[in-house]
């Protein structure tokens, strides 16, 4: 029988170490400011280190336990969009290029692993792409793959492997890949690192970052002033013109028990139209897992994101004999233009450094900024800065997607705000609902919780002041624009916001 709503919990997080960072409670200074302790913000962080600059660390929440947590510990040269997209999109040697960062972030992985002893269960795996006989019409895009990672210099083979749990229509292998516990590596990676020189903070909510010289990073109890910021968010906090170029994405991810053995280690991904299942084992002591991240949806624009969840239960079910889902979560993306992450200076800014756009493979691009940070900072040639700029100008990769997801940041805007309200009144949001109410002249978003408590906020996202939409799988309001979340009392969850949805200047009659 299908699960009801999620649990909001990675596998991850329930065994996380109880290793401890403080809160920033001073003022303090810093050649670089680096917000956000991710892979992207620790892997900066251990660069600029080791190179002698002070560096601080500035985290919101946990070290580790925003978006990097919710990955599911893939590493892989393809790509989420699939290798032959970025031979279509730009030429040979673009995809050679991003092939060979790729798999240079993954041995850099591997060399931490070993220098800081960290035990998060890395092995080398190998990586498939596979259509089945029921989804035999995509089985192109799997001949295109092929091709498009022999150009690559990946070496690759064609054939079924013994003993592979689907019964297959097409396939590609790509050996010697990897998979990990993302969480427990950049929280040992952290721990490892921190030093007088190398100060990391959580429970620090950034409020503001100005650039200039130096840079002033505001938080919700002291100020840093650095020479350099990197922000280390997924989505860089605050208005950017990178924002125009991506498309927010979630997808939902589940790790079940099986009443069978687990498929052999390896990186799983079945191609259906639109979109493919990324399934994996996983081992913790004597514990088995089964992960498998499936159905993405732009992020605000799904009605029934419980159902979107169901479909994943769904899937596995159809293929796997489930004997109890153990955890189940989202997971949040930006989708880029042309294929390619945004990494390096920020356009207009002079100090302030950029890293987004990464899609579904954060975790390789996030090690891979680290360096390239690094490197601009330290006055050192990157060969992959250019390739990955925030200015690079590709119209002919961007243009289509470009216009497709601001066309619809303004459909959203025209009709949420003509059209506001999925309610007229507070007594039409029931138990475990979340509505939009235009009351007293404001358009509120309202929950109402399970012992019948009112939450009432703002339902304008702050951002760039689009509508945002009630998520009834994770009880959140989402805005459609630009990925920005936010809890039922209006924080700040993730996306690009500093602050959360405002109260209502007059709070409406409740009963």
């Amino acid at each position: 029988m299908a699960t009801k709503h999620f649990s909001s919990q990675a596998v991850w997080s329930p065994h996380a170490d109880s290793l401890y960072f403080p809160q920033l409670s001073e003022d303090i200074q810093a050649d670089v400011a680096i917000v956000g302790a991710g892979i992207t913000g620790i892997t900066t962080a251990y660069h600029l280190a080791k190179e002698g600059q002070r560096v601080v660390v500035i985290e919101s929440m946990k070290v580790g336990m925003g978006t990097t947590g919710s990955s599911t510990g893939n590493l892989y040269a393809p790509i989420d969009e699939q290798l032959f997209t970025i031979a279509s999109k730009h030429d040979e040697s673009t995809l050679k290029e991003v092939v060979s960062s790729r798999q240079s972030a993954i041995d850099f992985i591997e060399r931490r692993v070993h220098e800081f002893n960290i035990d998060c269960e890395f092995e080398r795996v190998p990586f498939y792409l596979f259509t089945t006989p029921g989804t035999q019409s995509e089985s192109s895009k799997i001949k295109n793959e092929q091709e498009a990672a022999k150009i690559a210099g990946l070496k690759i083979s064609t054939d079924a492997p013994e003993n592979f749990p689907f019964k297959l229509d097409e396939i590609i292998e790509i050996a010697d890949q990897a998979q990990f516990n993302p969480l427990q590596y950049v929280r040992k990676f952290a721990s490892a690192i921190k030093s007088d020189n190398c100060q990391i903070f959580e429970d620090t909510k950034v409020t503001n970052v100005k650039d200039g010289r130096p840079c002033i990073v505001k938080t919700e109890y002291a100020t840093v002033k650095a020479n350099k910021v990197i922000m280390a968010t997924h989505s860089p906090k605050g208005i950017y013109a990178v924002h125009t170029a991506m498309e927010p994405m979630r997808e939902h991810a589940l790790a079940v028990k099986l009443n069978s053995k687990l498929p052999a280690p390896g990186i799983y991904w079945h191609m259906f139209k639109d979109q493919h299942y990324s399934i994996r084992p996983y081992k913790r002591g004597k514990e088995e897992f089964l992960l498998v991240l499936g159905e993405p949806y732009k992020v605000g624009h799904e009605n029934n994101t419980e159902d979107s969840f169901m479909k994943v239960e769904e899937y596995l079910r159809d293929n796997f004999d489930v004997a109890k889902i153990e955890y189940s979560w989202a997971a949040q993306n930006y989708k880029p233009a042309d294929a390619l992450p945004y990494i390096g200076r920020s356009p207009m800014e002079e100090n302030i450094f950029i890293a987004t756009g990464f899609a579904a493979d954060g975790l390789i691009y996030g090690t891979m900024a680290g360096k390239i940070f690094s490197d601009a900072i330290l006055g050192m040639k990157n060969q992959w800065s250019k390739l990955y700029s925030p200015t690079r100008f590709t119209p002919v990769a961007s243009a289509a997607k470009f216009m497709k997801a601001n066309a619809d940041v303004s459909f959203q805007l025209m009709k949420d705000y003509l059209f506001y309200g999925d309610a007229d009144e507070l007594k039409e949001v029931r138990a475990g609902e979340g509505k939009t109410i235009k009351l007293n002249n404001e358009r509120l978003a309202v929950y109402r919780d399970t012992e019948e408590k009112l939450h009432i906020v703002s339902g304008i996202c702050p951002h760039m002041g689009c509508v945002v939409h009630w998520n009834n799988g994770e009880k959140s309001w989402d805005c459609p624009c630009h990925g920005s979340r936010f809890s039922t009392d209006g924080e700040v969850l993730e996306g690009p916001a500093y602050r959360g949805l405002a109260k209502p200047e007059k709070l409406p009659e409740t009963k």
